[in-house]
C-alpha cells in the first residue's frame, strides 16, 4: 500500500515541480501543507518549516532583526542555531537529482538540495523531498529524535486522518516507520512544488505574457542582466523549450568569494563548532567530501554554494515589518544593491584590514573582506563588471520585477 502511495506522491511532485495549475491542492499538498506550518513537529512544540521558510518573505528568512544580523535562524532548542541563511523554499522542487557533467574537463555538479547539495534526491527521487526530512532530525533546527517521533506527532495531530489517507491506512504501525517518514518528505515536497507556493505571478510573468510593460530602468535592468552583469550566466531568464516559467536557476554550484558573516551565530556555539571562528563552510566541497564516490572532486568543489532562484528575492509583506532581507548564503548582504555591488566590485576594491569587517563598514571604507574561501572564486563572471552606479541600481530594479503577486 505504501509503495503504491509513495509511486502517486512521486508523479504529484514531478507534475506540481513544473509549475503546476491554479487549481485546489491535491490531498498529498494539502498534507504537505498541514506538515509544514505544523509547529508541534518540533521538540518544544515551537518551531514549524515556515519559521524559516516564510509565505510572506518569499519562503525564506521572515524576521527583519534576525535578516539584520547572522541571517541564521535559532532552532527548536533556545540558543541554537544552524550555520546558513534559510534558502527560498519556493521553485525549488525543479532541482534534477545530483549529479555531474563533464565541461572543459571538469566535473560539473548539477541538482541537489541545501545549500551543498548534500539532499542529494537519490533515495527518493526529489532532492526537495529529501531536504524536507532533514530540518525535524536537526538538533539545531527542530531537534526530533527520530523518525518515529516525527511520525507519531503527526499521527496523534487534527490532520492523521488526511496522512493515512495520503500515506496508507498503515502509515501511523511502527512498523512501517521509515516508509512513512519517505511519505513525509515526499508530501512537503509535493506542496512545495504547488501553484501555492510556486505561483509565477510576478510583473516579469506578465511583462512575459504581453500583459504589462517594464519601465526604462527595468528594461535596462534587464539588458544588463543578460549582457554585462552576466547575472544570466547561472541565473536563467528564458522560457523552456516548452513553453516552461523561467526559474532564474541553473541548479550549479559557485564560489562568489562571499565574505565571512561576522555576527554568524554559529562561531560561537562551540558544542556544534568546536573550531569557533576558525570554522570555514567548505559548501559542496564539503559535502562531496564526505563520500567515497565524489571525494575525487571535492577540493575543486571547496566554498561551492547552490546558485538560488531569484524568483521572490525582494518579496516582503508589509505584515511582517521593515523590510530586510539577507543574501547569500550566510546573510551576509543585506540589500539587493549590496549583493548587486558585490558583483561589481569585488576584484576592483582593496582588501578591507579585517576578514570580519560587516557589509555596512565594507562599503562605508571602499573595501571588501577576502573570501571566507578563498579558492575556486569564481572570476570569470564576476569581480571587476565595470558597472556604473545607476546600471547596478537597474539591475537591481529589474530584479525587484521578480516578486510573487503582482497586479497588472
Amino acid at each position: 500500500m505504501l509503495r503504491k502511495i509513495f509511486i502517486v506522491l512521486s508523479v504529484v511532485f514531478l507534475i506540481s515541480g513544473i509549475g503546476g495549475s491554479a487549481s485546489a491542492l491535491t490531498p498529498s499538498e494539502q498534507l504537505g501543507e498541514a506538515i509544514f506550518f505544523d509547529k508541534n513537529l518540533s521538540v518544544n512544540n515551537n518551531q514549524s518549516c515556515a519559521a524559516c521558510h516564510g509565505p510572506g518573505a518569499g519562503w525564506t528568512g521572515p524576521d527583519a532583526a534576525i535578516n539584520a544580523g547572522g541571517a541564521v535562524y535559532e532552532g527548536s532548542v533556545p540558543g541554537r542555531f544552524g550555520n546558513r541563511k534559510p534558502p527560498s523554499a519556493a521553485y525549488a522542487t525543479p532541482s534534477p537529482i545530483l549529479h555531474y557533467v563533464i565541461e572543459k574537463k571538469k566535473a560539473l555538479f548539477i541538482g541537489g538540495n541545501f545549500w551543498d547539495g548534500r539532499a542529494t534526491g537519490e533515495t527518493l527521487g526529489s532532492p526537495a523531498a529529501e531536504q524536507a526530512q532533514g530540518p525535524f532530525l536537526n538538533p539545531l533546527e527542530q531537534d526530533l529524535s527520530s523518525p518515529a517521533d516525527v511520525i507519531s506527532r503527526i499521527c496523534a495531530s487534527t490532520y492523521s486522518d488526511l496522512f493515512t489517507g495520503v500515506c496508507g491506512t498503515d502509515a501511523c504501525d511502527p512498523a512501517n516507520e521509515s516508509a512513512a517518514y519517505d511519505c513525509v518528505g515526499l508530501s512537503v515536497a509535493a506542496y512545495e512544488g504547488s501553484s501555492e507556493v510556486n505561483q509565477f505571478t510576478s510583473k516579469y510573468d506578465a511583462f512575459l505574457k504581453g500583459q504589462v510593460d517594464l519601465t526604462k530602468q527595468e528594461k535596462q535592468g534587464l539588458n544588463l542582466f543578460k549582457s554585462k552583469g552576466k547575472c544570466a550566466n547561472c541565473h536563467d531568464l528564458d522560457p523552456g523549450p516548452n513553453g516552461e516559467h523561467p526559474l532564474f536557476t541553473d541548479f550549479t554550484y559557485d564560489n562568489l568569494g562571499v565574505p565571512r558573516n561576522p555576527m554568524n551565530p554559529f562561531y560561537s556555539e562551540l558544542d556544534f563548532n568546536s573550531q569557533g571562528f576558525s570554522w570555514i563552510d567548505l559548501g559542496l566541497g564539503g559535502f562531496l567530501g564526505s563520500r567515497m564516490d565524489y571525494q575525487q572532486f571535492a577540493a575543486a568543489n571547496n566554498g561551492k554554494m547552490k546558485v538560488p532562484t531569484l524568483r521572490n528575492v525582494d518579496k516582503w509583506d508589509p505584515i511582517l515589518g521593515t523590510k530586510i532581507k539577507a543574501y547569500a548564503h550566510n546573510g551576509y548582504f543585506k540589500t539587493l544593491k549590496q549583493i548587486v555591488h558585490f558583483y561589481n566590485t569585488r576584484d576592483a576594491k582593496p582588501p578591507c584590514v579585517s576578514a570580519f569587517t560587516p557589509v555596512e563598514d565594507a562599503m562605508a571604507q571602499g573595501c571588501w573582506p577576502v573570501p571566507e574561501v578563498p579558492v575556486n572564486v569564481n572570476s570569470k563572471e564576476l569581480g571587476n563588471l565595470q558597472l556604473t552606479d545607476a546600471q547596478e541600481d537597474a539591475i537591481v530594479a529589474f530584479m525587484k520585477t521578480l516578486s510573487d503577486g503582482f497586479m497588472p
